[in-house]
């Protein structure tokens, strides 16, 4: 049996046929990244209740729009953007995972974070001076990463690693998870729970490089 990963998804105005409606929807790199891997891709509607984790081997947090900043103590950037919903089912799923494996994927890294009674920097280039983790619109930036010794990013990357970057907001302060990657910039790239066997969050998007080694890394600790 392949091991079930559930995705956690957006709830966004769509269009497709004749039909312009909300939706829930997931990029489709992240189901063929996860089905790749080995595991059974499950896409999470927001969902205050937990229960489904009971059905999971494993669980990713997705991208997205900002976290209301009230979750952290703090006031609205003006280009701050929030999903409420996808707070409150996200936060609710990972205080319920337990040992679960668990994926945080560039926001899902901040949602983490926030959870662990961390912060987030609003809008990076107010705190390092440019715009290279989200040159423009719809189009990646890309930067190394160097990853910290014995950490299990390390045992994935090795010591360093090219990633790609799409995010206007990061962490500040990790709370209770450590710190394990960074940009040349000094931007937390990854963060670990050490008291987890797998629990990781990356601020970049695996799922855009065509590169599956960490959802192997999440099938194999999900197995």
């Amino acid at each position: 049996m392949r091991p079930v990963i559930g995705i956690t998804a957006y709830r966004e105005p769509a269009s497709w046929s004749v039909w312009s409606v909300p939706a829930v929807l997931i990029p489709a790199t992240y189901v063929e990244s996860v089905a790749a891997a080995g595991g059974h891709p499950v896409v999470l509607p927001p969902d205050p209740s937990p229960d489904i984790l009971t059905r999971l081997d494993g669980l990713i947090l997705a991208g997205g729009a900002d976290l209301s900043p009230a979750r952290y103590g703090a006031d609205p950037h003006p280009l701050t953007v929030t999903r409420p919903d996808r707070d409150e089912s996200e936060l609710a799923l990972l205080a319920a995972a337990g040992d679960l494996p668990v994926l945080g994927v560039c926001r899902g890294m901040q949602v983490m974070a926030v959870a662990a009674g961390g912060t987030l920097f609003q809008h990076l280039p107010d705190e390092v001076g440019h715009t290279d983790h989200q040159p423009e619109p719809g189009r990646y930036g890309s930067h190394p990463v160097r990853f910290a010794a014995g950490s299990l990013a390390e045992s994935v990357y090795g010591p360093t690693g090219n990633v790609n970057s799409y995010h206007h907001q990061g962490v500040a302060d990790p709370g209770t998870l450590t710190a394990t990657g960074w940009s040349e910039d000094g931007v937390i790239e990854v963060l670990e729970d050490p008291g987890r066997a797998f629990r990781l969050g990356v601020q970049w998007h695996p799922e855009e490089l065509g590169d599956g080694r960490l959802f192997e890394a999440l099938v194999r600790a999900a197995r």
